[in-house]
């Protein structure tokens, strides 16, 4: 672990989110002398963002908590065209009125990670269809569009992997990085932002922005990015069987998304503590050392913390109280889904289709066959499987319900 000066660099590098920084030297002296504005961009695709986006979220939320400033960056108007940093085609066009309300919808979570207001280190949010939308394309073109090689843009990966595999690159999309570049230059211009955030995928965009920042004002600006967040197996970060576990409780239960942290892999425990909690580093070491069954008290504790910061502490433990009935006590949990059934029971194709899991009985054959579908978490294999009173029904890892019988 590099030693640093600033509390900022210090903060991210023991807790594990740097991956690149450009001049972590001139950054870090920065950082001790003043207050650092510094931003993330995130696009409106859906109306929730994902466990992917986390790690940016809480990068955020670490530059505040070491007395920087957070600006979290709407992609209103870059939304309109979509990043394809490594993307294998293009993302479908939403019109005006959907990305407003994607914006409206995606705000609502930030408040529960970052302090906002006017003061010196409070967040502000901002979307950069404030700018962008009034770009004049001939203007922009003479201003912007002269600091841009092609030679270069065609050589940075996310171009290149498109290309490499013949996909098609519109012109469109090969606009994006430009406009990303450009929001950092209005940025520093605007709110005096010198630094910006990232994932991995994220380095030549944030590479131009700072280039072009340099060119247009003399401005020094840094960029830091995350390494990619993988699980133990080599997995992508909050992909599962089930779908994307989303962040906003209306798309994805404070219950379920406690599940999927209860469900992380022993390997990750640790890391994923430090990344998605603000337990103390201390502890965490403390609590690495856990083997056998007390591993699963340390994966409790990191649903908690996590859905704590994510839905609320409230949220969280009554989350815990139901997977703690459920799974320990063998009783209705309260947030937990029923269906009621006479003393011969039901099938399981059924069940799954009346608990609101699955639209047809077609779709749970297919996760009979997947190994999706658990009885009293058990796998079950036979599509004629009978569940009665009593019985606990999983489709896949998140959704869970109970058998009870009728009145």
């Amino acid at each position: 672990m590099t030693q640093y000066k600033s509390d900022l660099l210090n903060l991210l590098d023991s807790r594990g989110y740097i991956h690149q920084t450009t001049d972590a030297e001139a950054l870090d002296a920065l950082a001790v002398k003043e207050i650092v504005p510094g931003y993330i961009g995130f696009d409106p695709t859906a109306p929730s963002l994902h466990v992917g986006s986390l790690v940016q979220i809480m990068m955020l939320r670490r530059l505040q908590q070491a007395g920087h400033k957070p600006l979290v960056l709407m992609g209103g108007g870059t939304g309109k065209i979509g990043d394809p940093s490594f993307k294998d085609e293009a993302r479908k066009l939403m019109t005006d009125e959907v990305i407003q309300s994607n914006v409206a919808s995606i705000k609502r979570v930030f408040e529960n990670f970052l302090t906002f207001g006017d003061g010196p280190t409070d967040a502000v949010m901002l979307d950069n269809a404030e700018w962008l939308d009034k770009l004049e394309y001939i203007p922009f073109l003479r201003e912007i569009g002269q600091h841009f090689s092609v030679n270069r843009m065609l050589s940075f990966d996310s171009v290149k992997l498109r290309l490499d595999r013949e996909q098609s690159l519109s012109f469109l999309e090969f606009n994006y990085m430009i406009l990303q570049a450009y929001d950092f230059r209005e940025l520093s211009e605007r709110y005096a932002c010198r630094l910006q955030m990232g994932g991995s995928d994220q380095w030549g965009n944030i590479v131009n922005g700072i280039e072009l920042t340099r060119r247009k004002d003399g401005t020094q600006v840094f960029g830091l990015t995350t390494p990619l967040i993988t699980t133990a197996d080599g997995g992508k970060m909050g992909k599962t069987m089930a779908g994307a576990v989303w962040l906003n409780a209306d798309m994805l239960s404070p219950y379920d998304y406690w599940q999927f942290w209860r469900n992380t892999q022993d390997a990750d425990v640790g890391r994923f503590l430090r990344l998605f909690t603000d337990v103390p580093l201390d502890e965490i070491a403390e609590l690495e050392k856990a083997e056998g069954a007390a591993i699963n008290d340390v994966k409790k504790r990191l649903a908690d913390e996590a859905t704590a910061l994510c839905h609320g502490r409230e949220a969280a433990e009554a989350a815990a109280e139901t997977a703690r009935k459920t799974f320990e006590l063998g009783v209705a949990g309260g947030e937990l889904p029923t269906l009621a059934v006479g003393p011969d029971g039901i099938g399981i194709l059924q069940a799954n289709v009346q608990l609101g899991f699955a639209a047809s009985n077609g779709e749970v054959k297919r996760k009979v066959q997947e190994g999706a579908i658990r009885v009293n978490d058990e796998k079950v294999s036979d599509i004629q499987h009978i569940v009665k009173a009593g019985d606990k029904v999983s489709f896949g890892a998140k959704k869970h319900g109970l058998i009870v019988a009728e009145a």
